[in-house]
């Protein structure tokens, strides 16, 4: 049970209320907006809450279990709060959100009614609709190590201790030219050995996508020439003359660990797991059992 401020509780005692929702979210990237179904501004707690976006938001579907308690607000795509390239961009996929109740007429008299995380969000040609989850939906994730052939660690952090600035893992260059909409040409990764980059990562430092970064699927040479395919389509295009940096990749095997990054003793997978295959293994003469993969 909440416990409310005294003045909005007198507020609510007098019989004639002046309500309003406000909706604060807050960008992984740290940027904060507001919203509110009010038809003038309202400020508190150092955030502007703004009518002219359109945002409204339908019931909320709770339970008295721990499933997860949801909510949709729809708003409309505008150029300077929500835009249709910055939730392509995914700026919006899991950002934080509080819900209040305030008395617009005292804003001081308000409750925070409920916290929670931005889930899915679809979108169409003027408007977008987000799913609003609970706090509820961080305990169906998975929590707790894989038990797998492959390394489970990403590469590069903490568990795995490659480090990733080093000249041997790290490139840099500029767009040369531009291969369909996904990939890109570069003379200043010559040095570096065919297919070095591929599952690697590579951040923009300059033009449309600056501070984006975007997995690679392949990296092939020829010659001076590497070419450099992305794993998705960027939602900005890609340009000559885009400046990059690119770190190597893993196909998180036992042997790319020892081999490329010699980085064995650091291998956090499980190379010599029974796989599937065992389940339909059978005895059979002259079999050496020497649990290799058939």
């Amino acid at each position: 049970m909440k416990t409310l401020p005294s003045g909005l509780q007198a507020h609510l005692d007098s019989g004639t209320t002046t309500l309003a929702w406000c909706w604060r979210l807050t960008r992984n990237d740290g940027q904060v907006f507001g919203f509110t179904d009010h038809d003038v501004s309202l400020t508190f707690d150092g955030t502007t809450f703004q009518p002219e976006s359109g945002f409204a938001a339908s019931e909320i579907r709770a339970g008295s279990d721990l499933s997860v308690d949801s909510q949709d607000a729809e708003g409309v795509l505008t150029s300077s709060t929500i835009t249709e390239t910055d939730i392509l961009d995914g700026r919006w996929d899991n950002a934080g959100v509080e819900i209040w109740r305030v008395n617009w007429q005292d804003v001081s008299q308000r409750v925070l009614m409920r916290r929670g995380a931005i889930g899915q969000v679809r979108r169409g040609r003027v408007q977008f609709v987000a799913e609003m989850r609970s706090l509820s939906h961080v305990l169906g994730q998975t929590v707790g190590r894989t038990f797998q052939a492959t390394c489970d660690a990403a590469l590069g952090d903490a568990r795995c201790g490659v480090n990733l600035s080093a000249p041997a893992f790290k490139g840099s260059g500029t767009v040369a030219s531009v291969v369909g909409d996904r990939g890109f040409t570069t003379t200043d990764l010559g040095s570096f050995a065919d297919g070095w980059f591929a599952l690697g990562l590579v951040t923009w430092s300059s033009g449309a996508n600056a501070g984006r970064s975007a997995e690679v699927l392949s990296h092939k040479l020829s010659g001076a020439l590497a070419t450099v395919t992305l794993l998705e389509k960027p939602v900005r295009a890609i340009s000559a003359g885009d400046a990059f940096t690119i770190t190597a990749g893993c196909d998180k095997s036992f042997a790319t660990c020892q081999e490329k990054f010699a980085n064995a003793v650091n291998f956090r997978g499980f190379p010599h797991i029974p796989g599937q295959d065992t389940i339909i293994r059978y005895a059979a003469k002259g079999d050496a059992n020497s649990g290799t993969v058939l």
